[in-house]
Order: structure tokens, then sequence, then C-alpha cells
């Protein structure tokens, strides 16, 4: 029995090689955005507008994650095009993403304009709040334009196995954000001193140097995913029918999901701004060692999606087996660094309020718990994804969240009205122990191992 486990959970030296030589690019490209949104917090604490900036970005969060289900839809095909060589698809995949998530950056900083106030005061009723994160979305709501072609470019590059391409354009991202967030916050040198506004600024301008980097070289270098315009969106019926029938439900769940994981925010902000500066420190520290759960996760959609391409079907379900494996190893890791190590990452913050710092260390503490169930989840989602298995999905992310974790937070504030941040935090984590039993069982079932490159025509 034992050997028959290891067999099955195990794979072979050269699986973990090639799965080390996708995922660990995008672990790093992950690490780094995450650590840019850290370093972000970091330095807005610095001048005491943790809580502005973290409910501004609510509507960056909305936004991203709709065009995350536009990109990780397209992306589902164009990985199976790659790995079927079939370079026509896979420019169509670009052009039909860059559609997608122009326009929802359109509808984005429409709202953003028009509806600032409106949307901020709703997150958290605190004028001093609402109007410094007014002044930084009043620069930062650009970014939501620029952001979905950097998403839809890096999810191209990683379709077709170049994961390295986004991890150095995210390195000079990373490296262009930190300089100028520090020379506009406080003014350095002949630069103005603009505090909140000059971290959304130094993000803008980031973000804008990442676009410029990713399509110049994908154009320069001849990526089998760009090429002339009338190619790229060349769109009928035949090639838009079967994706736009994958890509709904994740459109469709991602928008759900992302006003759930604000609508948490609403939840959390009735306990205050101290809970809620804990919160967001916590929060970031959580977002930067997710770069294991996103970088690993995103290379088992590649690698699984490029084998159902080839229409390898028994191998992509042998495989699906040792990611099972290797993410038990992996969540074991990451929560034994987040319990051991919460305090010293919540020290650099440097909270002034020691209530805060101790609400902030027992909230990553808690997000331990989260990263080992949320690990497992993810490779599911990836799974489930590289099939094309899409409307389960749907039930699985977004549903149950609705179903399980909001009722859970809102009871715990509005109901059995706890104090305790960590605590409500802690009790919402039933939401992932459903999503995980369920979501393994849907694995085991292997329906969503099928060939999609045979459902576009032409």
């Amino acid at each position: 029995m034992n050997t028959d486990w290891k067999k099955k959970y195990i794979g072979p030296a050269g699986f973990y090689k090639e799965t080390a030589r996708i995922a660990v690019p995008l672990a790093l490209q992950s690490a780094l955005m995450s650590g840019q949104s850290m370093i972000d917090t970091l330095m807005v604490s610095w001048i005491g507008m943790v809580s502005a900036v973290g409910t501004a970005a609510q509507i960056d969060t909305l936004a991203a994650m709709i065009n995350y289900g536009v990109v990780g839809g397209v992306s589902m095909f164009a990985s199976q095009f790659f790995g079927a060589d079939d370079a026509r698809n896979m420019k169509r995949c670009t052009g039909l993403g860059l559609v997608l998530v122009l326009g929802n950056g359109i509808l984005w900083w429409i709202l953003a304009t028009v509806f600032g106030r409106q949307i901020l005061s709703f997150y958290m009723n605190d004028p001093e709040v609402v109007a410094n994160g007014l002044l930084y979305l009043s620069i930062s709501r650009f970014s939501l334009l620029i952001n979905g072609v950097n998403f839809c470019f890096s999810n191209m590059f990683r379709s077709t196995k170049q994961p390295q391409i986004s991890l150095r354009a995210s390195i000079l991202t990373t490296c262009t954000n930190i300089l100028f967030n520090w020379l506009l916050i406080f003014g350095i040198g002949p630069f103005p001193e603009m505090g909140v506004r000059g971290a959304a600024l130094g993000t803008i301008i980031a973000q804008m140097l990442s676009c410029i980097v990713l399509v110049s070289y994908a154009i320069l270098s001849h990526q089998p995913f760009v090429g002339p315009l009338h190619e790229m969106f060349a769109f009928d019926r035949e090639f838009l029918r079967p994706i736009a029938a994958r890509i709904y439900p994740l459109i469709v769940n991602e928008s759900t999901f992302g006003l759930g994981q604000t609508l948490f925010i609403k939840a959390f902000g009735m306990l205050g701004k101290e809970a809620m500066d804990a919160y967001y420190v916590g929060n970031q520290i959580f977002n930067l060692m997710t770069f294991v759960i996103y970088g690993y996760g995103n290379s088992v959609q590649i690698l699984l999606g490029s084998e159902l391409g080839k229409g390898h079907i028994d191998k992509a379900k042998q495989e699906c087996d040792y990611h099972i494996g290797l993410a038990f190893v992996l969540s074991c890791i990451l929560v034994l660094f987040l319990v051991l190590f919460a305090r010293p990452l919540v020290s650099l913050f440097g909270l002034k309020n020691p209530t805060a710092e101790t609400l902030a260390v027992a909230i990553v503490r808690v997000f331990a718990v989260k990263a080992s169930m949320r690990l497992y989840n993810f490779q599911i989602f990836s799974i489930l994804r590289s099939g094309g298995d899409a409307k389960i999905l749907q039930f699985l992310d977004s549903g149950l969240e609705w179903l399980v974790g909001l009722p859970c937070a809102f009871l715990c504030v509005t109901v059995f009205h706890m104090k305790d941040i960590a605590l409500v935090l802690l009790i919402t984590q039933l939401e992932q122990l459903v999503r995980l039993l369920l979501g393994m069982r849907r694995v085991k079932t292997y329906k969503w191992a099928r060939d999609l490159t045979k459902l576009v025509n032409g």
C-alpha cells in the first residue's frame, strides 16, 4: 500500500525538473509583484496612509479579478494551442484578450472617476480615509487600462512556456516602482513631495514601463502569439463560440469572487481603523508569501494544458497526481514559515499602535492556516482550468465564497458582535476547507482531462 502511494503521488526526477523550469520564474514574478505591493504599503505606513491606499485599492482588486478571469480563460486555450503548435489561433487569443481587458479597464476607469467617493465610503465610512483614498485614486485609476495590457501579454508569454520574459519585466517594474515611490512620496532631491499621490504616480510610471517592454519584446522577437492586426483580431463564430462558453463562467466567477473579497473588507471595516491597519499589514505579508501558491499553481495549468493540447490525456492525469503530492510538501513549508516569522515580518512596518501590531501578528498566523488550504485550492483550480472545466470552478470559487465565507464574516461581526478581527478571519477559513474537500473530489473524477483544441475549427 505504501509503495502504491509513492508510485501514484511521487513523480520521476524529470517531472520535477520541468515543473521547476516553469514554476520558479512564475513564483519569482509573483513574489516581485507581491513584494512591490508590500513595499508600497510599507512606505505609505510611514506617512499613516495604510487604510486610505488599501481602501482605494479595492477598485483595482475588482478590475484585476475580472482581468484574471479573462486571461485565465484565454490562456486556457492558448496553452493548448501552443501544445498543438497552432500559431494562428494563439494570435487570435492575444487579440481577444486585449479587447476584453481594455473594455474592462475603460469600464472601471469610468466608475472610479464618477463614483469614486461613493465606492470608498461604502468600504470604510471614515472621512479622512475617504479623502486620502480619493487623492490616491485620482492618479491610480489610469493604471486600470495599463494593467490589463500587462496582464494579457504576461500570460501569453507564460502560456508559451516563456515565464522568464515576464519575470524580467517584473524585476524592472519592481525596481522602478520602489525608486519612484521613494522619490515622489517623500520629495527626494528635485522631485516634489506628493505623499499618497506620489505612491500612485510611482506605480503608474513602473506599470507603463512594463507595458512598453512586454509589447515591444513580443513584437521584435516575433512571438507566435503576435502578428498583423488583421490576424490577431480575425474572430469568427467558430473561434469565439467554444472560447466564450468557457471564458464567460470564469469572468462571472472572478467578478463575483472579486466583489466578495471586497465585501470582506466591508465586514472587517466595521471593526474600526485600528483593526483595518492590522489587517492590511497582515494581508500584505500573506500576499508576499502567495508567490508559492500562484507561481506553482499557474505552472500546473500551463504544463497540464500543454499535454492535453498534444492529446496526451493519460499523461496529464498521471502528472495531476504528482502535483497533488508536491502541493502537500509545499503547503507544510509555507505554514511553518508564516507561523515562525509572523512577528519579525510585522515589525518591519513599524506600526505605532501596539494593539494594531499584536493584531497583525495574530492575523498573519491565521493566514498561515489559509495559505495551507489556498495552495491546494489554487492547484485544484489550475487543474480544472487546464481542461476547461469552468462551470464547476464557478461554484467552487465564488459560489462557496458567497455561501460560506461571507455569511461567516458578517454573522461574526453584525450578529455575534465579535471584536477580534483575527478570530473572525479564522472562522471564515471554513470556506477554504469546504472548497478543498469538494475540489479534490472533482479532480479525482478526471472529467477535466479534455483536449480543447478540437473544439475550435479553422
